[in-house]
């Protein structure tokens, strides 16, 4: 591939796959399907390097005073096990609900005392993990998004944010 169509895609956060050009989101969300924050990449880009500042990204006003950036739990899947993952969580007092890797486990059994404690997690609030596929699959109703036809980053960003706020509008007005 050229060099500059390479460079065009890397600004167009556009990356390569067997499928052809990809994109992925990632974004946090409440247990209600409706999403905190967002944050676009290329598609073979992985999931746990995203993963600090899609949370860095979440802004909660409330009725006076800042914003909440920090929420009480974050669940995520095995792909977010990593430890600069959990020690971001802890020294942000965050519940981590993350399952840890078998060849993390079996890394640290195999340093016996030094290796550390086992993780623990809440099975119960691990079973909210499914609400950012379920988010996911909302906003890819909207057919814009879910082919991407905009070529731009900021255009499709704005376009998920767009979405996203509409998800809100309708949580809000069939509220009682």
């Amino acid at each position: 591939m050229r060099r500059r169509r390479r460079a065009r895609l890397a600004v167009a956060d556009l990356g390569r796959s067997r499928g052809g050009l990809t994109t992925k989101a990632h974004l946090s969300c409440v247990p209600q399907c409706l999403p905190l924050s967002l944050k676009i990449t290329a598609g073979q880009a992985g999931d746990s390097p995203q993963f600090i500042p899609v949370l860095n990204r979440i802004r909660v006003p409330g009725p006076v005073g800042r914003p909440r950036t920090r929420p009480d739990a974050v669940a995520g899947d095995k792909a977010y096990s990593s430890r600069q993952n959990r020690s971001h969580l802890r020294k942000r007092g965050i519940k981590a609900v993350i399952p840890e890797k078998k060849d993390q486990a079996a890394h640290r059994k195999n340093r016996g005392s030094r290796g550390g404690r086992p993780v623990t997690w809440d099975k119960q609030l691990y079973k909210l993990r499914n609400s950012v596929e379920r988010t996911i699959n909302k906003i890819k109703d909207w057919r814009g998004l879910a082919v991407r036809y905009d070529k731009k980053p900021e255009s499709y960003q704005a376009g998920l944010e767009l979405c996203a706020g509409l998800l809100w509008i309708r949580h809000l007005g069939s509220q009682p």
